[in-house]
């Protein structure tokens, strides 16, 4: 199959990914435009959220709360952290733009009935990987340690000439500690935005081997197999990745033919 699904230059459904069209049980996706004074609305039905503010300012509703307006960054390439709101199954969902916005919606089978709440930038760690060209910036939206019932979501800028998601890793194993099974959407914005970001999934028989040029609001599906990033000099790159799978813990293993840069 071919995994990557094309982003939409113009109207407000940007791209869409759902365990139909992906063929997999967990992950779902969307990526919306906004503009001001539109609104969009949804039921959660038997499915988690997290709704990410990628720009833009906002008010989202689910059920009898209400967040906002959430001021957000003018765009994902500011170095700060983004609003997001998680929604358990069963409520309805209002996002109402108070300025041109663009949203996430991330999603993963519900098994709870757990409590929507905002998810404040100051609480998301921001952490610094790897080194050289393969350093970038993590940001944790929803990681492991907060609640959740399967959804696992992180957000990643990749300077310029530099690699990332690298060494290659995996995580399609169900094997923890030492591996988990996760399928993972990237999300992928490049600066400026003609231009393009590389990435490969892979396994080790190769009998999934893809190499993909990637273009600005393009998403990469990793159904299994190492998924490397790089970007080309002069473009930033950002993702964000959206992680499901019947384990709520995020354990890889990396490519051991590329491992051994680790001790560089």
């Amino acid at each position: 199959m071919n995994l990557l699904v094309k982003g939409r230059a113009t109207g407000p459904a940007i791209v869409q990914v759902t365990p139909a069209s992906a063929g997999w049980r967990h992950v779902g996706f969307a990526a919306h435009r906004m503009a001001a004074d539109e609104r969009l609305e949804f039921d959660t039905g038997d499915r988690e959220f997290c709704i990410v503010l990628l720009s833009g300012t906002v008010s989202i509703g689910a059920g009898n709360q209400h967040w906002g307006p959430l001021v957000g960054r003018a765009s994902v390439f500011e170095p700060r952290s983004p609003h997001a709101v998680y929604v358990p199954g069963g409520q309805a969902v209002s996002i109402n733009a108070g300025s041109a916005a663009e949203v996430a919606l991330c999603s993963a089978p519900a098994r709870t009935r757990r409590e929507a709440r905002l998810i404040e930038p100051a609480s998301m760690r921001r952490t610094v990987r790897g080194a050289g060209a393969n350093t970038r910036y993590v940001c944790d939206i929803l990681p492991q340690t907060e609640p959740a019932d399967g959804l696992l979501v992180v957000e990643v800028l990749t300077p310029a000439g530099h690699s990332s998601s690298y060494p290659p890793h995996k995580h399609d194993a169900d094997n923890i500690p030492s591996e988990s099974a996760l399928e993972e959407t990237y999300y992928h914005r490049i600066n400026p935005p003609q231009g393009f970001a590389f990435q490969r999934v892979y396994t080790d028989d190769r009998s999934l081997d893809q190499s993909m040029a990637v273009e600005d609001h393009d998403v990469v599906m990793v159904p299994r197999g190492y998924h490397p990033v790089v970007m080309p000099f002069g473009y930033d790159g950002y993702y964000l990745n959206v992680m499901a799978g019947p384990v709520r813990e995020w354990h890889f293993k990396n490519d051991p033919a590329h491992e051994w840069m680790l001790g560089q």
